[in-house]
């Protein structure tokens, strides 16, 4: 970062309603928080988080994959609008699509996700009905750095859910969409704060700023 002591830089990616966007925004009133988003980009024109964002002031964009000839090029436009804001972390708060090859070459160990699921265990896009179906007693929710697999990164941090007797996936999911929007506010203030390193598949909060 160029200035260590203004807050990071954080250009959130969304493909909904934007919950876990909206608790950021609200913890970066707190002066001391750390990071500051700078723009909100999402690949659905009518993701209702782009009006929160829009209300809070923050720039937005849509980069939508029907609008390019191909995947390939949205990956690639998608990284530049990305680049555009300059950001010290890129955060997926509900982005439903894949990162590709051009955003993981820029913002490589600066790419922050989410999990419904304690990762390594029932990854993809159904963490939440695998966990139940596999009879776990305790699940949760991951927050990861971003790698070219699918919820493979290197985990940042974790918190715990318990499974109940009478708990159907929507119901578990709820429980943990909760969890998950404190776990995500709370870890990305502390990478803005205190930095990061990453060896191998170890992240160390509380070191230098993204070195990865």
């Amino acid at each position: 970062m160029t200035n260590p002591t203004a807050p990071a830089r954080l250009v959130v990616l969304i493909s909904g309603a934007g919950s876990t966007m909206r608790a950021v925004l609200d913890a970066q009133h707190d002066p001391g928080y750390g990071a500051r988003i700078v723009a909100v980009i999402s690949d659905r024109a009518d993701a209702a988080g782009l009006a929160i964002a829009a209300e809070a002031g923050v720039p937005t964009s849509v980069v939508a994959l029907a609008d390019y000839p191909d995947r390939a090029e949205w990956d690639r436009a998608l990284a530049e609008e990305v680049a555009r804001h300059r950001p010290d972390l890129v955060l997926l708060a509900g982005f439903m699509r894949l990162i590709g090859a051009p955003s993981l070459s820029m913002f490589g160990g600066r790419i922050v996700n989410t999990h419904p699921a304690l990762l390594p265990s029932y990854p993809g896009a159904h963490g939440v009905r695998d966990a139940l179906a596999g009879g776990a007693k305790v699940t949760g929710c991951t927050v990861m750095l971003v790698d070219a697999g699918v919820d493979t990164g290197p985990i940042i941090a974790q918190a715990a859910v318990e499974v109940w007797d009478d708990d159907t996936e929507t119901s578990l999911h709820e429980r943990i969409k909760t969890v998950e929007r404190g776990l995500v506010t709370t870890t990305v203030g502390r990478m803005a704060r205190e930095g990061w390193t990453v060896e191998g598949r170890r992240v160390t909060l509380g070191t230098t700023k993204g070195d990865a």
